[in-house]
């Protein structure tokens, strides 16, 4: 009998995914959630959770070196990776950075690498406690092991959303897609003309180009619940759009969504890249990824409350019943479904 070959593409990610969450391996007494959040969750003995999380960057897939600085991506690295810890409402304490390099290496790159994450490591006083070095003979393949902690009562999964709570968003969107597209341009222009190519001048696009080589975990959200005593009922970090984002709050907490096109925070920065390149600005917003925003449900009435604590957030939705689906309220009134919500 011929042995069934399914292709990856054929499922997707989020399919493959699904598929390998049957391999729990022995089931530890202590895992209070395992896969299918941003963050494990274990339980310890005091009065806290311990959160894991990690992240695989590939090179050629996930970074491109022509483009990106290697002190720059080291500190997009752990960024990247606590974002999931923030989005659990925790802390990320330690992290173990594993390094499978070629030969195209360099020990001056590899510092550069490590002055990355160290940086971003000591503003968000995370330790790093080692790793592992082995070699690879074409690609750069670098991971990251983040560990954590929460409080148990003021954990916050994907699954807690309400009908009714609002979907907020912290800063704006778009802005590392569009960071991306001027890059890949200018990468492109550089192809072409080789060492006569003029140097480019990015000053004009310096926002959107940071938020794509250097994003930011947004802590500050967190550092606000935890002073003034907020706890969302769902939360999650946008690293593949908003729809995808939204979408999984939605299958974890069995919910529906309607989202308000107009709300969306977009950068001017970012509308600019948009006209040059005559896209669809929104595109940008929905469908883009790394921006490592936090999404989070609050009530109407934490949202009335929390607006005069924390400013940099936007209402873009609400949840709603799951027969209602994923729904988008356009600028001019009509409405757009997202019906796969799987």
């Amino acid at each position: 009998m011929k042995e069934q070959f399914t292709t990856i593409q054929s499922i997707g990610r989020t399919g493959l995914l699904e598929r390998l969450k049957k391999f729990k391996g022995k089931v530890n007494a202590r895992t209070v959630k395992g896969s299918g959040d941003d963050s494990a969750i274990l339980k310890t003995k005091s009065k806290h959770l311990q959160l894991l999380t990690t992240d695989t960057y590939i090179e050629g897939v996930d970074f491109d070196p022509s483009y990106t600085p290697f002190t720059h991506f080291g500190y997009k690295m752990v960024s990247s990776a606590i974002s999931d810890i923030y989005a659990m409402n925790g802390r990320p304490s330690h992290i173990l950075i594993n390094l499978a390099i070629p030969n195209s290496l360099s020990v001056e790159m590899v510092e550069q690498l490590y002055a990355g994450i160290n940086n971003a490591c000591e503003k968000h006083d995370i330790e790093i406690a080692g790793g592992d070095l082995t070699g690879n003979h074409t690609h750069a393949v670098f991971t990251v092991n983040v560990f954590g902690e929460v409080e148990k009562q003021k954990v916050v999964k994907r699954s807690g959303a309400k009908i009714g709570d609002a979907i907020c968003i912290t800063g704006d969107v778009g802005g590392a897609l569009a960071g991306l597209r001027i890059l890949m341009r200018e990468k492109k222009f550089w192809e072409q003309h080789g060492d006569d190519a003029i140097q480019p001048d990015l000053e004009d696009y310096k926002y959107v180009v940071q938020r794509q080589l250097m994003p930011e975990a947004r802590k500050d959200l967190i550092d606000k619940f935890e002073e003034h005593d907020v706890l969302p009922s769902s939360m999650i970090d946008l690293t593949q759009g908003i729809i995808h984002e939204v979408t999984e709050l939605c299958n974890a907490s069995e919910l529906g969504a309607y989202l308000y096109q107009a709300a969306l925070p977009i950068a001017i920065e970012t509308r600019h890249v948009a006209d040059e390149m005559q896209e669809d600005v929104d595109k940008y917003a929905l469908y883009g990824g790394e921006d490592l925003e936090l999404i989070f449900t609050l009530t109407e009435k934490q949202v009335e409350q929390f607006v005069e604590l924390f400013k940099d957030f936007a209402v873009i939705g609400r949840m709603t019943p799951k027969d209602e689906g994923l729904i988008m309220q356009t600028a001019e009134g009509d409405q757009i479904a997202f019906d796969d919500l799987s």
